[in-house]
């Protein structure tokens, strides 16, 4: 690179005005079109760490397109006369100042310094520049080697100089310089003096920053998410129902449901819902069957699930019919500060009978289907409100035949629908089910009906068949 000060050969004159001025043209569009960008993403108000970074991003990106400007225009113009008055000064918030100039001649050991070197090493333009021995006393002593290295790579190797130091101004401000020059050698090829372009680049490591922050905020809390995913999902497989396939009860006796289930994870879920089913064989042969849901996510939910599924069973091992079961549960739940429970319904299911005992607290109806057509259940009585035992819930009886087919299922099962309209829509489905000769048929057309569809919530799905 030539030298831009050397006393010795005229200045670089500056290139030609239309082109540069283009580009300055062809800059601003851009700044334009970025900040519309970025004025739509912060419409949408989310605080979230993935759009924290995107912002900061969008930040950076502006300053630097206003810096380009600035430079550019800077080009356009041509260099300062050592000491002269700056014509503006640059923005608030920019990330870079205009660049300022310098040459040392190791013959003569003379310094020149333009206009802008001045401002933004903040040295008062009367007085001398300082040469490369006085120099290093601007710069904090940490990086005091740094800077002698690199000067004296550039004066005995050659070498360019590209590198940041920083500068402690009057006042105590603390400033980030980046340096880039080269020698300028004489006739003999030895080093006649040294040029270099300086600027502020205080701003643009601050935003790096910021970016940088943001951006391992958000790798963190990805990391400590699919953590705790991971955790919550070991625990399930531990003490939970299996959440594919078929349930396998260990039958005593003649097999009376044939049962089959399925989870439904969030689409774009980073934790464990309080989504459940379950099912269990009881010591008079009846079948306890539930689905229901928490509110909340992760470890603590899955935990949760896991104490009221305990209780849920205990309960009825003991022979609470699931009204009276409802009602304990409820007395549970009320009784402590975790879980919260968001809905769920009990089944209780006599063989011998073929009778089917059920209770819900704001959750779907079981659906059954027979014959190719579906229908809700006929929902219990209301809560009612015992003068000393708080809630009562009401039950209700359905008498089953042999190959109907009971369908039990959370309120996220069909994305976007909820209460009667998902219901109708799984109802829709009874000729095809018809033609499912097991449960787990059954299962997979519901699934392969609702499942594929983006999800907000997650969803569980149990089916059982009448065997006999």
């Amino acid at each position: 690179m030539p030298s831009h000060l050397s006393a010795d050969r005229p200045a670089a004159q500056p290139p030609g005005r239309g082109s540069v001025d283009a580009l300055i043209s062809q800059t601003r569009r851009l700044k334009g079109d970025v900040d519309a960008v970025r004025r739509d993403a912060a419409g949408e108000g989310s605080d979230q760490p993935r759009e924290r970074w995107q912002r900061a991003l969008y930040d950076l990106a502006l300053h630097q397109l206003s810096d380009l400007d600035e430079h550019l225009a800077q080009l356009r113009d041509g260099p300062l006369p050592m000491a002269a008055p700056e014509p503006h000064a640059p923005s608030q918030g920019s990330l870079l100042s205009r660049v300022g100039s310098a040459e040392w001649n190791l013959l003569t050991d003379e310094a020149s310094w333009s206009g802008e070197l001045y401002r933004i090493l903040g040295r008062d333009p009367a007085a001398p520049p300082l040469t490369l021995d006085e120099l290093p006393s601007l710069v904090v002593d940490e990086d005091r080697p740094t800077l002698t290295a690199m000067v004296t790579n550039c004066l005995v190797d050659a070498r360019p100089i590209d590198g940041e130091f920083r500068i402690a101004r009057r006042g105590g401000d603390v400033r980030t310089v980046h340096m880039m020059g080269e020698p300028v050698l004489d006739t003999d090829g030895s080093t006649a003096s040294m040029w270099a372009v300086l600027r502020d680049v205080s701003e643009l490591r601050r935003s790096q920053r910021a970016v940088s922050e943001t951006r391992d905020s958000l790798h963190h809390r990805q990391e400590a998410a699919r953590s705790e995913h991971r955790l919550a999902v070991e625990l399930q497989e531990a003490v939970l129902p299996p959440w594919r396939g078929s349930l396998r009860l260990p039958h005593r006796g003649p097999r009376t449901l044939d049962l089959a289930s399925r989870h439904l994870p969030a689409s774009a879920h980073t934790m464990i819902g309080g989504d459940w089913y379950d099912a269990l064989e009881l010591t008079d042969g009846e079948t306890l069957l539930s689905v229901g849901d928490l509110t909340g996510q992760g470890v603590g939910v899955t935990s949760n699930m896991t104490m009221l599924l305990g209780a849920v069973r205990g309960m009825a091992m003991a022979g609470a019919q699931p009204g009276q079961l409802m009602a304990w549960l409820n007395q549970l739940l009320d009784a402590t500060v975790q879980p919260a429970l968001g809905s769920t319904v009990c089944c209780r299911y006599r063989p011998a009978t073929r009778t089917l005992v059920w209770a819900q607290a704001g959750h779907p109806a079981p659906l059954l289907f027979r014959d190719g057509t579906g229908r809700a259940l006929s929902a219990p009585d209301g809560v009612l409100l015992g003068a000393t035992s708080g809630a009562v819930y009401g039950q209700a009886e359905e008498t089953l035949q042999v190959g109907d087919l009971l369908l039990l299922h959370t309120d996220g099962l069909v994305p976007g629908h909820t209460g009667s309209a998902a219901a109708n829509l799984l109802l829709g489905l009874a000729p095809r089910l018809a033609g499912n000769r097991t449960a787990e048929d059954c299962v997979r057309t519901v699934v392969e009906e609702f499942g594929a569809s983006e999800r907000e919530d997650n969803a569980c799905v149990l089916a059982a068949r009448v065997m006999s």
